[in-house]
């Protein structure tokens, strides 16, 4: 198979001579060179304004043909698409073998460039997944929100609509089959009881083959692929080989593996007529700016799965939306998942390519049909219902977020309700560990991939000393020190927040916030406007301040707080704001505190140097099986050699080194015993 090969048409964002260029609209000689150099050949194309940045992602068969409908005057386009064609300063395009490259190509660069026109799926965080990380040589399988790959052999199934559901699916699962059940090994040298009880093949002590526990997961992938009943096949037939070997000891094992199974299809009572067919129905309900998609995975007769997605409504036909999540969901799964017949309540603007593309994925036909009447249209209607269900429920939600940021806006005297907020927070014990938090809440909702940890590094902060202040203004400096250079270089603050959505075309500078949110009261405000205004930013930033004790707004300046209410909805956001950045801080807090108290215990040790304890904690992965382990064992560890193994084990038996007494330190040691509690690392 041949790459494809990118060629833009032109330069894009300009002329060749760097002139920045306007509207192909308005330029008919260029329009018309930049359509002739258009192939006839199957490709995407790329539309880019006269910022270089993509409007719209495309693909066609012939590249040539489909470009020039965009700009003809008689072709009749959406309102959304003649609004995109009327920004189109540069087209680009990438020349693929078949249509079909063409399809998985688009699908790759509208997930890596999200244009504004194209039809998106919502990145929502609500629906679970479960990860098997076949990557491993003893693979984990666990249930996670954040679809984020490790290695491409890792393998993520769903999203799941119902996550109680899910988790009583992979409980019986852990039961049915010997599956590692801790992240992390209980013992270091010995197995747990889940071995003792068969519920462990003993993992942690490679009592089980990696190929052996590979064909376990197999076939617990097989549950969550929806192929049951192939399971109930392959497991019934082991059985019987079982039996016929005499090994009745293992066939009884099998049984009970299928005793086990049938309570995961126990409850499914919904079934179609022709049992023998597997297929997935697909259908949406939709307001007009959100659509919830549904796909109820059908297999022998059986509902066996329920994924959701939502995406943006509000530029896109209902079939747009469904080819959309159809491309997302079956990009991901294994061609084994891939039914022979999809139930469809709206017609695809390219049902045949869709068509040949999962036939080509599955290696067998794949049927898509519109259901218009009968048993197979009422399927349809129960779909669109449950997601219904979902709408109504993501609407509460968005309306209860959009009066909270309203009624923020009207506290703060701001002229529209604000988009990006973000919360600081600050902790330690007593100047030891210092960190700080900044959380980031987006409509109204957390954005943890906006998240950020900051350690305190002032000096005059240490252990004993705490200045609040300092560390609140030390954390407003580096945060929008770019900010500052940039207003100080002449840039224009106000386009590039305008510009805010990317970071390609503004340096990176595109997370200025509508609302800076500090912990405390008035002290640590006055001490951040400070800061802000060495940055020469305290004019542009809409900074306030929560006190805990009677939940009052403070703003720059003031020295009374805003006449609020606790309860009002601005100030519940405000308070959900600082409580996760609060809440992020100190585990931040905890987890840095943790490892200076593991490495302080060990840098007493001559001869340990910070690689040396890092290694000694990789193998042992607690102090206290150090403390456990004898010089042999600790010796095992590369880069220690016997002589140093044993300064570590009399480091934690100073009594029990061959006699009565421990030896004598030097006569200028100091006594470790006599030293006081050292809180900072």
């Amino acid at each position: 198979m041949a790459e494809p090969v990118a060629t833009p048409v032109g330069t894009p964002g300009g002329t060749p001579g760097g002139d920045v260029v306007g509207p192909l609209l308005l330029q008919r000689e260029r329009l018309s060179a930049r359509l002739r150099e258009l192939p006839a050949e199957p490709g995407c194309y790329l539309m880019r304004d006269a910022s270089d940045r993509i409007l719209y992602i495309g693909k066609s068969k012939s590249l040539r043909a489909r470009v020039r409908s965009y700009f003809r005057d008689s072709h009749d386009i959406s309102p959304r698409i003649a609004l995109m064609v009327r920004q189109v300063c540069e087209i680009e395009f990438i020349v693929t073998d078949s249509e079909a490259e063409a399809l998985a190509l688009e699908s790759n660069l509208i997930k890596n460039h999200q244009p504004h026109f194209n039809v998106l799926l919502k990145d929502d965080k609500k629906y679970p997944y479960l990860c098997i990380t076949w990557s491993e040589a003893y693979p984990r399988i666990f249930i996670t929100r954040r679809r984020r790959l490790r290695s491409p052999l890792d393998r993520f199934y769903g999203p799941y609509v119902d996550v109680g559901l899910l988790r009583r699916t992979l409980a019986i699962v852990k039961r049915v089959f010997p599956l590692r059940q801790r992240p992390q090994p209980l013992y270091r040298d010995r197995t747990c009881l889940n071995y003792d009880i068969g519920r462990c093949p003993g993992v942690c002590q490679e009592k089980i083959g990696s190929e052996a526990y590979h064909r376990i997961l197999r076939k617990v992938a097989m549950v969550f692929q929806g192929r049951n009943d192939e399971l109930l096949t392959l497991l019934r037939e082991q059985m019987q080989r079982y039996a016929e070997r005499l090994d009745f000891e293992a066939a009884a094992r099998v049984r009970d593996q299928l005793q086990g199974l049938d309570l995961l299809t126990a409850d499914q009572k919904m079934s179609l007529g022709d049992s023998s067919v597997s297929r997935d129905v697909i259908a949406l309900a939709a307001d007009e700016r959100v659509a919830a998609v549904q796909i109820f995975q059908m297999r022998a007769g059986k509902l066996v799965g329920r994924l959701g997605y939502t995406a943006d409504a509000a530029i896109a036909t209902p079939g747009e939306v469904l080819q959309r999540v159809i491309e997302e969901h079956y990009s991901q799964v294994e061609p084994v998942e891939i039914p022979p017949e999809l139930l469809l309540q709206h017609a695809l603007p390219a049902q045949e390519l869709i068509g040949d593309w999962l036939a080509e994925r599955r290696g067998r036909r794949v049927k898509l049909a519109v259901p218009q009447r009968q048993q197979k249209a009422d399927l349809i209607e129960l779909v669109e219902r449950n997601a219904g269900f979902e709408l109504a429920r993501a609407q509460r939600g968005a309306e209860q977020q959009l009066l909270a940021t309203e009624d923020l806006a009207q506290l703060l005297d701001l002229t529209v309700p604000p988009r990006r907020i973000e919360g600081y927070d600050i902790s330690h014990i007593q100047g030891s560990d210092a960190v700080a938090s900044q959380v980031v809440f987006i409509d109204g909702l957390p954005a943890k991939q906006h998240y950020r940890k900051y350690r305190i590094r002032s000096s005059s902060i240490r252990a004993g000393h705490s200045d609040d202040f300092m560390a609140m203004a030390e954390i407003m400096r580096r945060r929008f020190r770019r900010w500052s250079q940039a207003k100080a270089e002449g840039a224009d603050l106000a386009a590039l927040r305008r510009a805010g959505a990317s970071a390609l075309h503004t340096d990176g500078l595109n997370d200025w916030p509508d609302v800076v949110m500090i912990d405390g009261g008035k002290g640590q405000l006055s001490a951040v406007m400070e800061a802000l205004r060495e940055l020469d930013l305290h004019e542009e930033l809409v900074v306030c301040s929560l006190a805990k004790q009677r939940e009052e707004v403070f703003l720059p300046g003031a020295s009374q707080p805003l006449d609020s209410e606790a309860d009002q909805l601005g100030v519940v956001l405000l308070r959900r704001l600082r409580d996760e950045a609060h809440r992020f801080a100190v585990s931040f807090h905890r987890q840095q505190r943790g490892e200076r108290m593991k490495r302080s215990r060990l840098s007493d040790i001559p001869g340990l140097g910070p690689r040396r304890v890092k290694e000694l904690l990789a193998h042992f992965r607690s102090i206290d099986a150090i403390q456990l382990a004898g010089p042999e064992q600790i010796a095992a560890v590369p880069g220690l050699g016997p002589a140093l193994a044993r300064q570590v084990w009399e480091h934690f038996h100073p009594a029990e080194d061959g006699g009565d007494e421990s030896p004598s330190p030097p006569a200028d040691a100091p006594d470790r015993h006599d030293q006081p509690l050292e809180l900072a690392g």
